[in-house]
């Protein structure tokens, strides 16, 4: 394994995200909610589009096995939805976060053993010694005629925090021994940390169920923080795991070059000294073809799709898409699929979806959900057309 490459760049740079509106803030948010509905504009979609639930500027959902979904919102609110009517419930308990820029209230995933311990894990963005930076939280979800997160422990926090309000990253994933969970911490529009060794931004990160860093060895016993799995990372919104255990992420590229990547412990992903895009202040970056040394990407994307949130598809509703990876786009306004053949992939295909998608999750009939990005944001299901 080759050592972490330092790159310095210049603080200067123009750091906007991909497709230039990729991560715009979001507006302020307002109650609102809307009873299950057709959407008019789905003509065309291989897919019958029905609106459940309008929210403020929902930023990430997850299913609960009694089928009622958790939704945060970038504002720093947990809501529970219920699909069968839209009706929507705040949670109490949600911590303080610090919602400028990019920042908010991001992923919720259930504990893997949920059903008995009522645990959730969620991220968020907070203020703190030195700057600004993601924390990864575990509570219990207590039901009743106030629902509240209770016992909210904070598990970790990306290191170092520093100035500015984008990057964060904070998806989640759990692996699949029940173990482990996966967190990703964006490089905070910084560039370097990418590639420094004791930082844990532009990182994938490994980690107990308590929090306990659990990175890949043959990092650690290289001097890396010891919960870096791989790195040389930039925007990581979106981590899941495929049926066949494999790990798959995607990211934004500067100036061009989103990426999805299979995941590899102890990999560099060439981040910021290879992309295939550029930065924003028109210095050419290397491309990776250039830097063979340095994993690369599986699919990539010039013009970009500004992902946002990830799964790989398992259900039975759309047999023919079993397998593949789902992700929303933010500035292309679309619902991407990428074909996954094994450990391979390529792109598939990108529909209009009129809005911003901000996540996207499969249903425990195997519909496909995604919701739309900024105030007015609402939570759409996808069926077959019959």
């Amino acid at each position: 394994m080759r050592a972490a490459l330092m790159l310095a760049l210049s603080s200067t740079a123009l750091i906007a995200c991909s497709g230039g509106t990729s991560e715009a803030p979001a507006p302020a948010p307002s109650d609102q909610a809307a009873a299950p509905s057709p959407t008019p504009t789905d003509g065309g979609l291989p897919f019958a589009t029905t609106a459940v639930a309008t929210l403020d500027s929902p930023w990430a959902m997850a299913f609960l096995p009694d089928g009622r979904m958790l939704v945060t919102q970038k504002g720093g609110q947990m809501v529970v939805v219920n699909p069968a009517d839209g009706a929507t419930t705040p949670l109490a308990g949600v911590p303080a976060i610090d919602s400028a820029g990019q920042g908010g209230l991001m992923d919720v995933v259930p504990a893997p053993d949920f059903a008995q311990s009522r645990r959730v894990y969620f991220s968020g963005s907070v203020a703190g010694d030195g700057g600004k930076g993601v924390v990864l939280w575990r509570a219990r979800l207590a039901d009743g005629e106030t629902p509240r997160l209770e016992g909210v422990t904070e598990l970790f926090r990306a290191t170092p925090f520093v100035s500015g309000d984008g990057h964060y990253s904070g998806r989640i994933a759990f692996a699949p021994d029940g173990q482990h969970l996966f967190f990703t911490n964006g490089e905070r529009q910084k560039f370097d940390p990418a590639q420094d060794p004791k930082a844990t931004l532009g990182k994938v990160l490994r980690l107990t169920l308590d929090g306990k860093p659990a990175g890949d060895p043959g990092l650690s016993a290289r001097g890396f923080h010891p919960a870096v799995w791989s790195y040389g990372h930039r925007n990581l919104l979106g981590i899941a795991f495929d049926s066949a255990g494999n790990l798959w992420e995607q990211e934004m590229g500067p100036k061009g070059g989103d990426e999805v990547n299979l995941i590899l412990p102890g990999r560099n992903y060439g981040y910021p000294i290879v992309s295939d895009g550029d930065h924003y202040d028109g210095r050419p970056i290397p491309d990776h073809d250039t830097r063979p040394e340095f994993e690369k990407y599986k699919v990539m994307w010039n013009p970009v799709i500004s992902p946002g949130g990830l799964i790989a598809y398992s259900g039975n509703q759309f047999p023919q898409w079993q397998g593949d990876l789902f992700i929303g786009g933010l500035s292309s306004q679309s619902l991407v699929r990428v074909d996954v053949n094994g450990t391979g992939a390529t792109k598939g295909d990108q529909w209009p979806m009129g809005k911003r998608i901000r996540d996207v999750e499969q249903g425990p009939d195997g519909a496909i959900w995604v919701i739309e990005d900024g105030d007015g944001g609402r939570v759409l299901k996808l069926t077959p057309r019959g």
